[in-house]
């Protein structure tokens, strides 16, 4: 991802023909979840700080960002209030935010979405998708050979206590397992989730060993957080709700300390404080062979 950010901003400073460059320097990303806000927060800040005294022929502060979300607003997941805080934030980066837009067509050159019944193409030659993932396919395969049950991004449906069903021998956790809660909705493929299943089978084996069972996994959601650029963020933690500055150092504390052993913790800080006081970010190396037209 980050060599194809990079190398259309080499695109479109050795092109041209105008048309053409505002393609290269038109960015799309498809969805407005956590990813998508994240995705477009850090793309701005790359725009219009990091690359923009590097090139002679083009200003990358420029470059146009559209975030595209079929819903209504932005993180659906949060509640309406941090939804706008996060789409003002945005919009303060210089992103362009469209709500209620679908994608129906993605080429080589543009993006063809339809709002409110309407078509409409945007040339862009970057698109970035934010609009769900799909597992790997070791779960589709698992799924097959066990005689398991698969959703539709390839996760394997589990049972109560993480194994698949009619094995109690296999667990599968994290981002390939398919968990649905009390409500019957299926847990987010996010890191908390991962981590409290990984304690639970633990847990599970060891009491198996000793002749005893556990109770069924019962995920504890502590709340979600997004980070959308410098100084912002939004924050729900169940029994408070923030946004701003506030909630961007709360998101890189508890990432600090969720971090494993003291020195990374501190090699973390180092690197997120250089970032910020600097405005720049270090690796921008491109490597592998380009996809993109660079020579005529």
């Amino acid at each position: 991802m980050r060599r194809r950010i990079l190398l259309a901003f080499e695109a479109a400073e050795r092109e041209t023909d105008p048309a053409k460059v505002h393609e290269w320097l038109t960015f799309v990303i498809v969805g407005g979840g956590p990813t998508g806000v994240e995705l477009a927060g850090a793309l701005a800040e790359i725009a219009h700080h990091t690359l923009r005294d590097n090139f002679r022929n083009i200003d990358p502060r420029t470059a146009q960002i559209h975030v595209l979300e079929g819903a209504d607003r932005l993180l659906l997941a949060y509640p309406p209030d941090l939804s706008a805080k996060a789409a003002r934030a945005l919009q303060r980066l210089g992103v362009t935010v469209r709500t209620g837009t679908l994608v129906t067509e993605i080429t080589a050159d543009a993006v063809t979405v339809k709002t409110k019944g309407s078509g409409e193409r945007l040339a862009a030659r970057t698109v970035l998708w934010a609009a769900g993932v799909q597992a790997s396919p070791l779960g589709r395969a698992l799924a097959l050979a066990a005689g398991a049950e698969a959703d539709r991004g390839g996760r394997v449906v589990v049972a109560r206590d993480c194994s698949v069903p009619g094995h109690p021998e296999i667990f599968v956790i994290g981002d390939l397992a398919h968990f649905n809660d009390a409500a019957g909705k299926p847990l987010p493929g996010v890191a908390p989730v991962a981590m409290q299943q990984g304690r639970y089978v633990a847990k599970l084996i060891e009491t198996r060993l000793r002749g005893q069972s556990v109770p069924p996994f019962a995920y504890k959601d502590r709340g979600s957080m997004a980070t959308i650029g410098r100084n912002a963020a939004v924050a729900d933690l169940g029994w408070v709700r923030f946004g701003g500055y506030l909630a961007w150092l709360a998101w890189l504390f508890i990432h600090l300390i969720y971090l494993v052993e003291f020195e990374n913790r501190l090699l973390v800080l180092l690197q997120w404080g250089w970032n910020y006081f600097t405005r720049n970010r270090a690796a921008r190396l491109i490597t592998g062979a380009s996809p993109l037209p660079l020579s005529k």
